[in-house]
């Protein structure tokens, strides 16, 4: 299996987590959705995949290039 990180494309508040752990993705998926200056940007799937971990919870502040999640496939 090969595992692919979820990266964050920008600087922000994790606002709100849309796929669990386990959870079957295709690519282009919604994963997650950061916040940040009051704009919501959504995390996508780079690849379809389980999900396997979700690093952060809601509330969480993220960098630009933290990993957030993991999808193997």
């Amino acid at each position: 299996m090969a595992r692919h990180e979820v990266n964050a494309d920008i600087t922000g508040m994790v606002f709100k987590i849309e796929a669990e752990a386990g959870a079957t993705l295709a690519e282009g998926d919604m994963v997650m959705i950061l916040e940040s200056m009051k704009m919501e940007i959504p995390v996508e799937a780079p690849v379809a995949g389980r999900l396997t971990e979700i690093l952060v919870k809601e509330g969480d502040a993220v960098a630009e290039g933290q990993t957030l999640a993991v999808i193997e496939n």
